[in-house]
């Protein structure tokens, strides 16, 4: 895999994750807390993780076939 591909896979990722984390951090505050609250730290936190891991192993992956 080149480095645009990548960067395109790991905004992709990032972007999704983000989301994804965003949605459920506010559910769960509304369903616990009754505030619908985002904890913007641990979104951030796991769309980096992911979006650093998912296309790395996505590129090992097709390096080993």
């Amino acid at each position: 895999m080149n480095r645009k591909t990548l960067l395109v896979d790991f905004a992709t990722v990032f972007v999704a994750s983000l989301i994804v984390s965003i949605v459920v951090s506010v559910l769960w505050n509304l369903i616990v807390h009754g505030a619908g609250t985002v904890d913007w730290e641990s979104s951030f936190r796991f769309a980096i993780v992911f979006g650093i891991i998912v296309p790395w192993m996505g590129s090992r992956r097709s390096k080993a076939t």
